[in-house]
């Protein structure tokens, strides 16, 4: 039985001019509603992958169903809010109209949602969970399909790594969050 991970595509929306914490909430919508940047090429293993998938899961984040179908055209992905990215906090206050970059927002407000703040969003500790659900789900597919492929996202896919190596799903390489790249996990039955 073999779960493998993948991080979805580059983004086609890099909109980067200085925002405030309000505006990025906007910017996060425009985010998932783009799709993926498409390549030439893939990386050949994950390309191995996706094809001697039994089961392609993906997120219904756009940016996640349209990276499955660029790895494989010809697969049918099950697309699933469960295996969403975690979401990002919005401040309740307009930090004096201070404005910056996405990256630099993204960057703040996770590690604010690291420490416990999270209005607007799912705690840490929500998202925990629903990557332990996740991760049941994963094992099941294993289980019923021998090789699962989830397209998903970075920090999720974080959280769902985390979970299966406590139930003691092993992988042989490191675990990888560049776009494009996959992770595998296998059990003895």
């Amino acid at each position: 039985m073999e779960i493998s991970l993948i991080r979805h595509g580059k983004s086609q929306w890099t909109e980067d001019k200085p925002i405030t914490c309000q505006e990025f909430k906007n910017w996060v919508a425009k985010y998932d509603r783009h799709g993926v940047c498409e390549k030439t090429s893939y990386p050949l293993e994950t390309l191995e992958k996706i094809a001697a998938a039994k089961i392609v899961i993906t997120s219904d984040l756009t940016r996640s169903i349209e990276s499955a179908k660029l790895l494989n055209p010809d697969i049918h992905a099950n697309s699933d809010p469960l295996f969403r990215e975690t979401e990002l906090p919005i401040p309740l206050t307009k930090l004096f109209g201070l404005k910056l970059n996405a990256n630099m927002w993204a960057v703040l407000l996770r590690c604010l949602w690291f420490i416990g703040y999270s209005r607007g969003c799912e705690s840490l500790r929500e998202a925990k969970k629903r990557a332990e659900k996740a991760s049941i789900l994963l094992i099941h597919y294993a289980k019923e399909h021998q090789q699962v492929v989830l397209v998903g996202h970075g920090f999720f896919n974080m959280l769902i790594v985390k979970e299966l190596k406590k139930l003691g799903w092993v992988s042989a390489r490191k675990t990888s969050s560049k776009h494009w790249e996959y992770t595998t996990f296998t059990k003895n039955k």
